[in-house]
């Protein structure tokens, strides 16, 4: 079961500010649990999933509200 643990607002950031809100979030919690983050730039679908493969976290979900992109990134390792 995922426990969301943290929520995240990085709308009206560009590249590569919403990426590294992302990284300063996980680092803030456990392994399993998740943060959820949202982001109006359109780069970041391409940055989250090469950094999430590469840091070995998990991608439970992108979904699109809008012009709003939503994450929700599980910590890995």
């Amino acid at each position: 079961m995922n426990v969301e643990s943290l929520e995240v607002d990085a709308r009206g950031l560009m590249c590569p500010l919403p990426l590294l809100r992302l990284k300063k979030a996980l680092v803030s919690i456990g392994v399993g649990e998740t943060v959820r983050i949202r982001v109006t730039d359109p780069a970041a679908r391409l940055d989250f999933g090469v950094f999430v493969e590469q840091a070995g976290h998990i991608q439970v979900a992108c979904e699109e509200e809008g012009e709003v992109l939503m994450f929700l990134i599980q910590k890995g390792r």
